[in-house]
């Protein structure tokens, strides 16, 4: 199959992104409906929201490491197959644990279909200011797909159930399995291309680890991703019942939450417009993150003044976004080499889904113990602090590798 033009490949794989971020995105709507058909406890709906990540903290650096080595394709369509199982499967579920257990095969399904798209782009994109835009739009696909599942998911909810809407994700996914086999020509046999090449073969399996993980690089993004995912989770993750505990129908949470979502991808777009433009990296992290500290002190401290509440939840949301964007893009460039591009991004996605199967339970457990939302600050701020630290030092590391 001869390759694609790179902005249609770019467009195939972050619809695959999209796709498989609303398996992510329908769940924070849901979790009403959950408790009430279920008896889902508030503790067991950010254990829900979060197990989709248990794959991704765990598997990570592994899934990188068969992306390397097995081609990304090839990785991403097994993904994609898993992660319609799984949702199927949930569809069909009858109880609390059910859900739970079906969600962690969820999760493995979303690991192997996303983690490796970076290394595909990568690959296929090498025009440097068209991989960085590339690369800007993959960053969006977790907000773009959150969005459209908060939006629509309340509607869908209302009108079928919840059970339809899982086995119609389920349906979606195989036909997006499909439009990538379709789209995007297979892998190359074994190797990452000639400049991966060691000897002439390509780096073993233990020597790609070895060159990952004794490099700063791929420990600086995935620290910097962590301190990231957790807090963005855990807000909008838990928007959704927030509001229905404040009153609010359906709709307009589901409205409110898409909006707080979706105004993330500006962020991961602008990232790349950015890096494309020659702002340095270091100045765009600790923009965002300097932007999460102050909206997540007024969306949780300002209680009585819901207008600037939401206000705030946007900045979160919105300039956040340029984190994801920047790191994935640091991610390629920080790479130890071309061969070791998607397990480093595995590193990366496994610290990323650290922080997002925390950062939703210990959200809920402060709430939990001060009886109300207003002390959850404190968990994200804190974060976003470590982050403005931490992006000093991604600053220093790309600055050297700049240099080389």
């Amino acid at each position: 199959m001869p390759e694609r033009n790179p902005v249609v490949l770019a467009a195939v794989v972050v619809g695959v992104g999209v796709v498989c971020a609303l398996h992510v995105g329908k769940l924070p709507v849901a979790i009403p409906v959950l408790q009430a058909s279920l008896g889902l406890s508030l503790l067991q709906a950010g254990f829900l929201l979060s197990l989709v990540q248990l794959a991704g903290m765990t598997l990570g650096l592994l899934v990188g490491l068969m992306a390397d080595h097995l081609g990304p394709r090839r990785v991403m369509l097994t993904g994609l197959g898993l992660l319609a199982l799984g949702s199927a499967l949930g569809g069909l579920s009858t109880g609390v644990r059910g859900l739970l257990a079906t969600r962690v095969l969820e999760g493995l399904g979303f690991l192997l279909a996303v983690l490796p798209a970076p290394g595909l782009l990568r690959r296929r994109v090498h025009d440097p200011k068209t991989l960085a835009r590339a690369l800007g739009w993959w960053g969006a696909y977790m907000p773009l797909g959150t969005a459209t599942a908060l939006l629509c998911g309340a509607p869908l909810l209302a009108l079928i159930g919840w059970r339809p809407v899982w086995l119609s994700l389920a349906l979606l996914t195989l036909l997006t399995a499909i439009g990538l086999a379709t789209q995007v020509s297979g892998d190359s046999a074994g190797a990452t291309g000639a400049s991966s090449l060691v000897a002439g073969r390509a780096p073993s399996p233990w020597t790609r680890v070895q060159q990952t993980l004794v490099a700063p690089g791929p420990w600086l993004v995935a620290l910097a991703f962590f301190l990231y995912s957790g807090q963005w989770l855990a807000v909008v993750g838990f928007l959704p019942t927030i509001y229905n505990q404040a009153g609010y129908s359906g709709v307009v949470v589901g409205v409110l939450t898409a909006l707080a979502a979706g105004i993330n991808m500006v962020g991961n777009i602008g990232a790349g417009r950015c890096l494309a433009r020659g702002i340095r990296p270091g100045v765009l992290l600790s923009t965002a993150y300097l932007a999460m500290a102050l909206g997540a002190v007024v969306a949780f401290g300002a209680q009585g003044h819901p207008v600037w509440q939401y206000l705030a939840v946007l900045v979160f949301s919105g300039v956040g976004g340029l984190i994801p964007g920047t790191l994935f893009s640091l991610a390629v460039v920080l790479a130890p080499g071309e061969a070791t591009v998607s397990t480093t991004v595995g590193w990366m996605q496994q610290f990323s889904a650290l922080g997002q199967f925390l950062g939703p339970p210990l959200v809920a457990w402060v709430a939990t113990q001060t009886g109300g939302w207003h002390w959850t600050w404190v968990v994200t701020g804190s974060c976003s602090l470590l982050g403005i630290a931490l992006a000093a030092w991604l600053q220093r590391a790309w600055a050297d590798r700049a240099l080389r």
